[in-house]
């Protein structure tokens, strides 16, 4: 087994730095601090704990670019948007800022008793599992609802942001938390079942591959630990006759090619209706061509290159077995190392790898389709459920297919993404359960009845 784990930076190939894993006597004494942390954190008061939210806020918004910086040299992540990334995080911390209190008051229910109530108690340490895509993001997104309800967090961060991960960590210390609040494990995936088992784990969280998923939810059930899980999507965006096209291009390009199309909730499926099919594709085709290309360092980069070569492999692969199954390539579908040129591809039918599966880079799948109701069906053809946007002028009309779409979120002339007011998450092999809003909080707590007889 790798005793060590080696960061490179995906642009330039340079080796950023060797980070020695955690032996198994470190991994114990981590646990060990986070359960006594967890006996003190719980029971320290809710003002406390949300203005300890607002030290972490003020770090973030302080440091944005130095972090940012650091996602940019270890999985490529343009510099602008790395910004754009933790300045999200630093609004996530003035949401729960402003509504944590609320959200886990008790909530009193009205029955016979003298009082009767629901109160909401942490559960404990939390162990989440992480990606390397939005290395900030993903991150803060679980621990800081999670912590704020009084639990503790363990990070198990992908590999190649590990200077991220140990980023993080640090924050939060700075931000004045109690040491053993927020930990990270530096581990391979070949210790998780172990770490999982063990009885300070009370429940885990992972945002990643459905395979992934389904691994971590075979050992999480095995016992009896809960479990949320927000796994892979091959979103649908839906353009119909009506679209206003010159209103909406960029934000249907921003869709599919932020950050680098790297994103699980990125729009992968263009659906559109014969009758606007050729002016979005001329639309779609000179935007995407002006996209400003290159080095992840420039405030001027759109797109760079992607987090490591062989996801770069990996896509060009689900591209060949999508050619060879006759789909079209009407631009780009160039590869250099860790680069994939921005993508469209045509010609697609839903046999295909570009179509039925995750496709996780800057390639565009698009089809065409006659009417609205060809389009909601094809939409709706996918083993995932993360979410679907439509672009169209007659909201009152597309109301109507809000329930026939079986995913966590129906997006109308806005892309899908994620905002701290909303919960989070998917349907079907998407994943279950929810991050963010009310019910992010309220994921890792135990609802409890209290009832007290006269």
């Amino acid at each position: 087994m790798k005793k060590s784990i080696t960061t490179k930076n995906p642009y330039t190939g340079q080796v950023l730095k060797d980070y020695q894993y955690h032996s198994e006597n470190d991994i114990e004494n981590i646990l060990n601090s986070a359960d006594k942390t967890f006996e003190k954190w719980r029971t320290t008061d809710i003002k406390h704990r949300t203005d300890l939210l607002q030290n972490l806020a003020n770090l973030l918004e302080q440091h944005k670019e130095k972090y940012a910086k650091l996602m940019m040299e270890e999985m490529g992540k343009p510099l602008n948007q790395g910004i754009a990334e933790v300045e999200k995080c630093a609004k996530l911390c003035d949401f729960y800022i402003a509504n944590a209190d609320h959200f886990l008051a008790d909530q009193i229910i009205e029955t016979e008793a003298k009082e009767s109530f629901i109160s909401y108690d942490p559960l404990g340490v939390i162990l989440s599992i992480m990606p390397w895509n939005y290395p900030f993001w993903q991150v803060f997104r679980f621990a800081v609802p999670t912590l704020t309800a009084g639990n503790v967090g363990l990070l198990k961060h992908a590999s190649n942001t590990t200077g991220s991960a140990l980023k993080i960590e640090n924050i939060f210390i700075e931000a004045g938390y109690p040491k053993g609040c927020f930990q990270t494990l530096l581990t391979n995936h070949d210790t998780i079942e172990s770490i999982i088992g063990n009885k300070t784990i009370k429940a885990v969280t992972l945002t990643g591959s459905e395979k992934a998923g389904r691994s971590i939810a075979e050992v999480a059930g095995k016992n009896l630990k809960k479990t949320v899980l927000e796994l892979g999507g091959n979103n649908a965006c839906i353009i119909l006759d009506d679209a206003n096209l010159d209103k909406y291009i960029d934000t249907i390009v921003k869709a599919r090619m932020q950050n680098n199309g790297q994103s699980c909730i990125a729009a992968k499926r263009f659906i559109v209706t014969e009758n606007i099919y050729d002016q979005f594709l001329e639309l779609f085709t000179k935007k995407i061509k002006n996209l400003t290309i290159g080095n992840p360092d420039s405030k001027d980069t759109y797109i760079s290159v992607m987090a490591k070569e062989s996801l770069a492999e990996e896509l060009e692969n689900q591209v060949e077995k999508s050619l060879e199954k006759g789909a079209t390539i009407h631009y780009g579908n160039e590869r250099k190392n860790a680069y994939y040129q921005p993508t469209i591809i045509t010609n697609v039918s839903s046999n295909m790898p570009i179509f039925k599966e995750e496709t996780f880079g800057p390639v565009a799948a698009v089809i065409k389709v006659k009417n609205k109701q060809e389009a909601f069906k094809t939409a709706a053809n996918s083993r995932f459920g993360l979410g679907t946007m439509v672009f169209t002028e007659n909201i009152k009309e597309v109301y109507k297919e809000i329930s026939n779409i079986p995913d966590g979120a129906f997006f109308i002339n806005e892309m899908v993404k994620s905002d701290p007011r909303l919960p989070f998450g998917g349907t079907k092999a998407s994943g279950y359960g929810r991050e963010l809003s009310k019910e992010g909080i309220l994921e890792f707590v135990n609802t409890k009845t209290v009832y007290i007889n006269k």
